[in-house]
């Protein structure tokens, strides 16, 4: 009974040392703000550096696991070159010894005040008080990176009490007895790493167990190198479905782990049985496992950096082209992989949001070229692109529902909810671009034409809508505030440029110059840019009110127009300057 509530024990503490691991890597991510998992796709060609910027990222977010997965999520998007993320596969390996220095220097000794449990009390109580009772945002995340050491202390207590129990440790020292065999022990360092899927959190365990005092370097050294051998489990499973290049990716991070522990510990075995390393029989310590996981690490990488890229040639052969594999599509910037980083997600969204804009864009330029100069091949291309940018839609859409479940910060929240907000305005601008396509064929296939004085005036029309649209995209692309200010009185100017030309038209008709057949089209066409005028006003609203929470759109459309506005008031005159509009006449 004894030996199984020991069990439970050791369980219970290593629940709450993985929880703590968690814990504390959220909590410093948060106080970076994100930028962690950003400015991993920043990285240039050089590998020196991409070891750096992996060490130091891992060493912020707590597993190099996570860091490889992203960068595989970064190489199958095509937002990276497979040579570039070698370097920081290999800094990722080094950047993840952080925790079990972490765990050295919170098990020193010591005695009353000094102790490691009265210390990590005072921390735990510091962690409450700064998370329960601060509104600043900052604060919350220190006080909640404070409470995830302590329990991230407490849980290695925990399995460390549990341990030092007379039945465990008999049963563990049958174990070890088992795996003395170096090949054993790699084998129970992969298959620990493979179950924890955390190269960090399954040291830290055997930190824990080196306490005891009955696992010896022997045991020990075969089996970190296999513990960082099965950190490439999860990196491989999150590759599956992913393109070529994402599967090398992986396969580097398999093929780095693997070149480095054959080599290294070939050598290291080779000369021990010629000089006998008296450390092969000394007990291990918890600071013993973290210098040999450690210089383990750094050695592989300064010895296979420099073969940056033989590694990928090799990884290039083992996962061959697939030749009847169809071009990527741009919509994979979209990965699953970055739904667990929503600053890597959002910042994706963003792209492939410019991407969809600038498709539905170009689509209403070529459209509105069609009803003076008809072309078929233009027209199967806006056909084309139109198909398009509802895929974008559809998968942008899904994505943002997606990452709405996850935690997201105020500003991320917002961010996510413009996109939203502005995916259903592009495509319907790319809608009407397709209805100004088949008026435009219409036209064509009944070989009429509008009247000289009709054309001027749709000439003057599609030159306003290509100016808004060119400052909404600007607005959307940069959140440009004062640009978004200007698509608002544009609009307005567009909504009497649209009435006017419908007063001419009717004029026309009923002077018996225009048919009721070409009005019919002519109408049609001025309400499709009347809508798009509309769907511009829109996204220009969404960039408002991401950058001040204080703007809300039916507001906003209201309170501008009012004589203390006097931006909106100086823009609108320019603009009806500009296309032609008698300000007298406005006004009646």
């Amino acid at each position: 009974m004894t030996i199984l509530l020991n069990i439970i024990e050791l369980l219970g503490g290593l629940g709450f040392f993985l929880f703590g691991m968690t814990l504390l890597g959220d909590g410093l991510k948060r106080v970076a703000g994100g930028k962690m998992e950003t400015i991993l796709g920043k990285l240039t060609s050089n590998t020196f550096k991409g070891v750096l910027l992996g060490a130091f990222v891992t060493a912020v977010i707590q597993s190099s696991s996570a860091t490889t997965i992203m960068v595989v999520g970064f190489v199958n998007s095509g937002i990276m070159q497979l040579v570039n993320a070698i370097g920081i596969i290999m800094g990722a390996n080094i950047g993840t010894t952080a925790t079990g220095w972490l765990l050295v220097l919170a098990g020193g000794k010591g005695d009353g005040w000094l102790s490691s449990a009265t210390i990590f009390a005072i921390v735990a109580f510091i962690g409450i008080i700064l998370y329960f009772f601060c509104k600043k945002q900052t604060l919350k995340n220190l006080g909640m990176i404070l409470l995830a050491l302590s329990v991230l202390m407490s849980g290695m207590e925990a399995m460390k009490d549990a341990m030092t129990s007379d039945e465990l440790t008999e049963m563990f020292k049958s174990f070890i007895s088992a795996v003395s065999n170096p090949f054993l022990a790699i084998f129970v360092g992969i298959l620990v790493t493979s179950i924890i899927q955390s190269c960090s959190a399954s040291i830290g365990i055997l930190q824990a167990l080196a306490i005891t005092g009955i696992i010896g370097y022997d045991v020990a050294i075969p089996m970190v190198v296999g513990m960082c051998i099965g950190a490439c489990m999860p990196v491989l499973l999150s590759a599956i479905g992913a393109n070529v290049n994402g599967k090398r990716a992986a396969i580097v991070y398999l093929y780095f782990n693997l070149s480095g522990a054959v080599i290294l510990l070939s050598g290291f075995y080779l000369i021990d049985a010629f000089v006998h390393f008296d450390i092969m029989q000394q007990t291990a310590t918890s600071m013993g496992i973290a210098i040999v996981n450690t210089v383990f690490k750094i050695a592989a990488t300064v010895l296979l950096a420099p073969m940056a890229k033989l590694i990928e040639k090799l990884a290039v052969i083992t996962i061959r082209d697939n030749n009847s594999e169809d071009d990527e599509f741009e919509e994979n910037l979209l990965d699953d992989r970055f739904l667990n980083y929503p600053p890597l997600a959002l910042e994706q969204s963003g792209k492939t949001m410019d991407q969809m804009t600038n498709a539905a864009f170009k689509n209403f330029k070529k459209a509105s070229s069609l009803l003076s100069d008809f072309d078929q091949t233009k027209y199967d291309k806006i056909m084309s692109r139109e198909l398009r940018v509802d895929s974008f839609e559809d998968s942008l859409g899904s994505y943002l529902v997606r990452l709405n479940k996850a935690a997201l910060s105020e500003k991320e929240t917002h961010t996510a909810a413009k996109y939203l907000s502005c995916i259903t305005n592009v495509e319907r601008i790319s809608d009407h671009a397709v209805n100004l396509a088949d008026l435009a064929k219409e036209l064509n296939d009944k070989n009429i034409n509008f009247s000289f004085q009709a054309k001027k005036e749709l000439d003057m029309c599609v030159e306003a809508i290509s100016e808004i649209l060119d400052m909404t995209i600007k607005a959307a692309h940069d959140n440009d505030v004062e640009t978004a200010k200007k698509v608002e009185p544009l609009e307005d100017v567009i909504d009497i440029l649209i009435k006017n030309a419908k007063t001419q038209h009717i004029q026309r008709v009923q002077e018996g110059n225009c048919t009721l057949e070409l009005g019919f089209v002519f109408n049609e066409c001025l309400i499709n840019f009347e809508r798009v005028a509309d769907h511009c006003s829109n996204i220009a609203v969404s960039v408002l009110e991401l950058a001040d929470s204080h703007v809300h759109a039916h507001s906003y459309l209201r309170d501008v127009k009012l004589d203390s506005h006097e931006s909106y008031h100086k823009l609108f005159a320019e603009y009806a300057d500009k296309f032609d509009i008698v300000l007298s006449e406005i006004l009646n």
